[in-house]
């Protein structure tokens, strides 16, 4: 039986030479409810080797044979759903429900959605005197975060296999229960040995070894900003691919003929989906200004009705932010935002009542916040709305796009044809138009400081290929 203590390598699981083992907490009690062994550089070149061993044979599959593996992996994946969602539960918090059916769930689509992609994708098409021929690009690292990590794992793993690459996954240490459980559905799916790879670790000893490793083709990584560049600057030397999906500061646009009360009121619970913990999440709410009486009624009140509390209660809506770092962190934004002068609609720094543990924060919401305050500029990450008012039509748009980021953007109006026109002029990779529902055939990516690849469906497999021109006379 496996154990986030060992990482799953060329198809085995195994103990790290020297282990650094550490605590991984519960944040609904700020606890401990597990331990991790985090690897080193050493596990990063035994699996990189097992990845290049395996990707030989892998890279000439058929198409059916990958078809085949993809859906004993979604098979085995659908028996175990429950308990991933309880293991993402404990690692961060999510309210059950959310955890098994959002947070589990969008693993499965992803699957399924891949399988349905790899069965029409065109690998070579002819032109005249020339062939374009798209080729698995060999071994790819991958670095995936905790706040959403089936959605990232799963968006990753599943393309690379699907387009006949070897993987090296590197999950995140503070959600590393769900990570090996996957792991363990690989082996239940009898994924051949060495093609998927899981090294539990930190970003300094393990991300930093897959980053600048001379034997791996692509470096795939969700996470911040920050990050997101000490990776590129260390795959450089390689001159390898860099796939990021990043930070952002998204703006949900409503236009003066939206229907209010429910684009107010389904903004506000976006925002705090998942806690507020989603890197797309609709942080900046852009209202006319002769609104904003009705949209700050709406707002606080939606968000004082938001249930917080324990994630095994069914009731509970809201579960706590997910480590004591993004605690703070979000604490010391909600105290900047006071300070700069922002008006505290809902919530504010305390701990709800009657909550004493764990990292639970209000939902929060600020009112008449200008675009130079910290909390319109800068990604919290937490469950905390900003609404700043506009003008006209034309300053909407330009305050939307007055961010470094640009991953996501939404626009809410009773005129289709006008939401249309001015989502066009938004620069996010993914803009979303009076709320549609989740697809995982939408490419996901951003502009900007927001990164600079797309995944889901064709995008993303396309992230794992290589293309050969074969001229002819």
């Amino acid at each position: 039986m496996s154990s986030p203590l060992q990482s799953y390598i060329d198809g085995r699981w195994l103990l790290p030479t020297n282990p650094n083992i550490i605590d991984v907490i519960n944040p609904a009690t700020g606890q401990p409810c597990a331990k991790v062994a985090l690897a080193g550089p050493a596990e990063v070149d035994q699996a990189v080797s097992a990845a290049r061993q395996a990707f030989q044979g892998f890279a000439s599959s058929t198409r059916q044979e990958r078809l085949d593996l993809l859906s004993a992996i979604l098979a085995a994946y659908g028996a175990r759903m429950a308990d991933i969602g309880d293991a993402i539960r404990q690692e961060m918090g999510a309210p059950q429900g959310f955890a098994r059916q959002a947070q589990a769930g969008i693993g499965a689509a992803h699957l399924a959605q891949t399988i349905e992609t790899l069965r029409h994708f065109n690998f070579e098409e002819e032109r005249p005197n020339l062939r374009i021929v798209r080729e698995p690009i060999g071994v790819a690292g991958l670095i995936t975060p905790w706040n959403w990590p089936m959605n990232q794992i799963i968006c990753k793993v599943a393309p690379a296999l699907a387009v006949g690459c070897a993987v090296v996954l590197k999950p995140s240490e503070l959600a590393p229960l769900s990570a090996t459980l996957f792991a363990e559905i690989m082996h239940q799916a009898g994924v051949p040995a060495g093609l998927f790879n899981l090294v539990h670790g930190d970003g300094p000893r393990v991300g930093q070894a897959i980053a600048r490793h001379p034997d791996i083709e692509l470096v795939s990584f969700t996470g911040s900003t920050r990050a997101g560049i000490d990776v590129a600057r260390l795959a450089a030397d390689t001159v390898k691919r860099v796939s990021q999906e990043l930070g952002g500061k998204s703006a949900n646009i409503l236009l003066p003929d939206a229907d209010f009360p429910a684009a107010v009121a389904g903004g506000v619970r976006h925002c705090f989906s998942n806690s507020g913990q989603s890197c797309n999440a609709p942080t900046r709410m852009l209202v006319p200004e002769d609104r904003y009486a009705e949209v700050a009624a709406i707002a606080a009140a939606t968000a004082n009705a938001i249930k917080v509390g324990d994630p095994l209660d069914p009731v509970t809506e809201l579960g706590p932010v997910s480590n004591a770092n993004q605690f703070a962190k979000i604490r010391r934004l909600i105290q900047t935002g006071i300070a700069e002068g922002a008006e505290l609609l809902a919530g504010g720094p305390e701990m709800p009542a009657g909550l004493s543990q764990g990292f639970y924060i209000r939902p929060t919401v600020f009112g008449r916040v200008t675009p130079a305050m910290t909390v319109s500029r800068e990604e919290i990450f937490g469950p905390v709305l900003s609404i700043l008012t506009y003008r006209d039509e034309e300053e909407a748009i330009a305050m939307a796009n007055d961010t470094v980021y640009g991953l996501a953007a939404y626009v809410q109006s009773g005129d289709p044809a006008r939401a249309l026109a001015v989502g066009r002029r938004l620069q996010a990779g993914t803009v979303y138009l009076n709320s549609p529902e989740w697809s995982p055939a939408v490419p996901f990516g951003g502009y900007k400081q927001s990164g600079n690849g797309r995944e889901y469906a064709e995008f993303g497999l396309a992230e794992f290929l290589e293309i050969k021109g074969i001229a002819s006379r």
